[in-house]
């Protein structure tokens, strides 16, 4: 697949790195290139929190050949905006191939698309994984609290207020894949970033027994926080 193998380069891993610890970079969730080549956008929500480790840096790790240690790279945030589940962070170093962004036009019912990203984490290697499917609905939805990332039924149902119009996918993805880019199968354009998957029963199933649904945010809020008209 074409796309696939021209995005590659661009999609990287959010992490926070301590060379003390074992292992040193802990995975946290997908990211992608975009803007200058040190721009890279991801969730906010994989953004470190009171959870992560204080001596820790918020870093990104770029994959290389297999067998390679990645190439890690220490981010700043210079971006967030926390109702749209995004944040843009900035790296240093030499550009790294960025992602075009599709226009803020319409996105099809039906219309063919792949995401791309690390969504085990680096449980089987920093090496981006790409999936398949289709956008099934564009649907309105609000964000779940911050250490709520996986929706349920009831969840779904009391999130009302505060909605915006989301893409649901016939797509299936995995916690490690927040943050994905999510690329027009034909184009490679960036459509908008996965950041949710629906679970049908406990948290667990989402590994062993996904639903094939998952939820991305239209590119026109990533789009918005660059400044790009």
């Amino acid at each position: 697949m074409a796309v696939a193998a021209a995005a590659k380069p661009s999609v990287v891993a959010v992490g926070t790195y301590n060379p003390l610890d074992n292992p040193r970079f802990t995975f946290r969730g997908t990211g992608f290139v975009v803007g200058n080549g040190r721009q890279i956008a991801t969730n906010f929500h994989v953004l470190p929190g009171s959870d992560a480790n204080p001596q820790g840096k918020l870093v990104v790790a770029v994959p290389q050949a297999p067998g390679v240690y990645p190439e890690i790279r220490e981010a700043q945030i210079v971006g967030s905006a926390r109702e749209h589940d995004l944040a843009l962070l900035q790296v240093q170093g030499v550009p790294l191939p960025a992602l075009a962004l599709a226009s803020d036009g319409p996105v099809r019912d039906g219309q063919a698309v792949a995401m791309m990203g690390f969504p085990l984490g680096s449980a089987l290697g920093l090496t981006p994984v790409t999936h398949r499917g289709i956008v099934g609905a564009t649907t309105a939805i609000a964000m779940p609290t911050p250490t709520s990332r996986e929706l349920d039924a009831r969840t779904l149902n009391r999130l009302r207020q505060g909605a915006f119009n989301v893409y649901q996918l016939d797509a299936t993805a995995y916690p490690g894949n927040s943050g994905s880019p999510l690329l027009d199968a034909d184009t490679g354009l960036v459509l908008g970033i996965v950041n949710m998957v629906f679970v049908k029963g406990t948290k667990e199933s989402v590994l062993t027994a996904p639903s094939g649904i998952s939820y991305a945010i239209p590119v026109a809020h990533l789009r918005a926080l660059l400044q790009i008209k």
